[in-house]
């Protein structure tokens, strides 16, 4: 039962309509120490998943390998070209008082698609909870992204909810496709693959809190090879160095 992604989709949806509802009631400094929060909530998370880790090594080449790969193929400008199609395609279901053609709006909306639907945290989550059943991570950012979808409803409108739509499809597909993985690991790589999620939530904070901008969508490919790479360290590397 996808229990993390429904809940999560949800939380999008009552963020949007409170945030909607409110409109410019909240002032920005709340918003600003507020959004501070939640990058430290998402470091915190990042921190408790890293201290899973099996075989240091393996994550580390998974995670610096995997950015490579995302920056060669230009993952996030990908994503970001993505989500701007989408934006267009929300802008024309639920009207806004604002104006699609205002790039301030514009760039606000996509900001919001890239991180409800290709977050790192949102990505991993969905694996973790189609493979083991622990729901916690994305029960965990569906408490960000009730506050976060509130926050950016503020200024986008009901338009906000709508991005609950591609995401809930995105998070499912990944919630089945894990469900078929899940037999052909072993516990080891799990623990590998939830520490190399753990590095992306860690770089979602500092990106949160504007500390720095780190490329959390081309480091997306890592959390792919971190469970191929933990058993060829573990059945091969190992016995030798060892």
């Amino acid at each position: 039962m996808p229990i993390g992604v429904i809940v999560n989709t949800l939380s999008i949806i009552i963020g949007g309509v409170i945030g909607a509802a409110a409109g410019n009631a909240l002032s920005d400094d709340f918003k600003e120490k507020l959004t501070m929060v939640f990058g430290c909530c998402a470091m915190s998370m990042g921190i408790s998943s890293i201290v899973l880790m099996k075989n240091m090594p393996a994550v580390v080449f998974s995670v610096i390998i995997g950015t490579a790969i995302g920056i060669c193929i230009k993952l996030g400008e990908n994503i970001n070209k993505a989500a701007g199609g989408m934006q267009k395609v929300i802008g024309k279901i639920i009207k806004s008082n604002k104006s699609s053609n205002d790039e301030a709006y514009t760039t606000a909306l996509v900001t919001a698609i890239v991180l409800f639907c290709a977050s790192g945290t949102g990505i991993y989550g969905s694996i973790v909870s189609g493979m083991t059943g622990d729901h916690s991570i994305l029960i965990a950012k569906s408490i960000l992204d009730l506050f976060t979808a509130l926050i950016f409803a503020c200024s986008l409108g009901a338009v906000v909810c709508a991005v609950a739509v591609p995401q809930f499809v995105i998070f499912m597909l990944l919630f089945l496709l894990a469900g078929v993985i899940y037999p052909m690991t072993n516990e080891t790589m799990i623990a590998d693959f939830k520490a190399c999620g753990g590095f992306l939530l860690l770089a979602t904070g500092f990106r949160m809190i504007k500390v720095k901008m780190f490329p959390v969508a081309d480091m997306i490919p890592s959390m792919i090879l971190v469970m191929p790479v933990s058993y060829l360290w573990v059945s091969f590397v190992l016995p030798l160095v060892s």
